[in-house]
C-alpha cells in the first residue's frame, strides 16, 4: 500500500474548516485523523473511509466497496470503505462523506473506552478479572 502525499494534502485543504487532518504512515499507507479521531486511510491509489454498522447502509446506496486486505491465502474485510469518485476533486463532497467516516471513527472510539472491545481481559467483568 503506497500513501499518495498529494491525496493527503488535498483530503487535509479540503477539511480545513472541520478541523486539522493529521496522518501516520503505516505499511506504506497512511491512517488520517481529523482533531485525533480517526476517519480514513489512503492507500492502494485510493481513500478509504471509516465504516461501522450503523453507517454501512449509507456506503451501501452510494455503492462504496469495502476495503479488503489480502493476508496469504484469506482475505479479510475492515471498516473502511472506498471514497466516492466525487471526493477527489470536491471539497463539499469530500467534507460531506468526512463527517460520515468521522461519526464511525467516535462511534469505534467510544466502544473501545467503554469496554465493549478490545482484548479478552478488558472485555471481562471486573469479578472474573481477579
Amino acid at each position: 500500500m503506497a500513501a499518495d502525499a498529494g491525496l493527503i494534502d488535498w483530503v487535509a485543504e479540503a477539511l480545513e474548516p472541520m478541523g486539522r487532518v493529521t496522518h501516520r504512515r503505516m505499511m506504506g499507507g497512511a491512517t488520517l485523523y481529523l482533531d485525533g479521531t480517526i476517519f480514513a486511510i489512503a492507500g492502494f491509489d485510493a481513500l478509504w473511509f471509516k465504516a461501522d454498522a450503523e453507517s454501512d447502509a449509507v456506503w451501501d446506496a452510494e455503492g462504496c466497496p469495502r476495503f479488503r486486505a489480502q493476508m496469504g491465502e484469506r482475505a479479510a474485510l475492515m471498516n473502511y470503505r472506498r471514497a466516492p469518485d466525487d471526493v477527489y476533486d470536491d471539497a463539499d463532497a469530500m467534507r460531506r462523506w468526512a463527517k460520515v467516516a468521522v461519526a464511525a471513527g467516535l462511534r469505534a472510539a467510544l466502544k473501545r473506552r467503554d469496554g465493549t472491545r478490545g482484548s479478552r481481559r478488558e472485555r471481562a467483568t471486573p469479578a472474573a478479572r481477579a
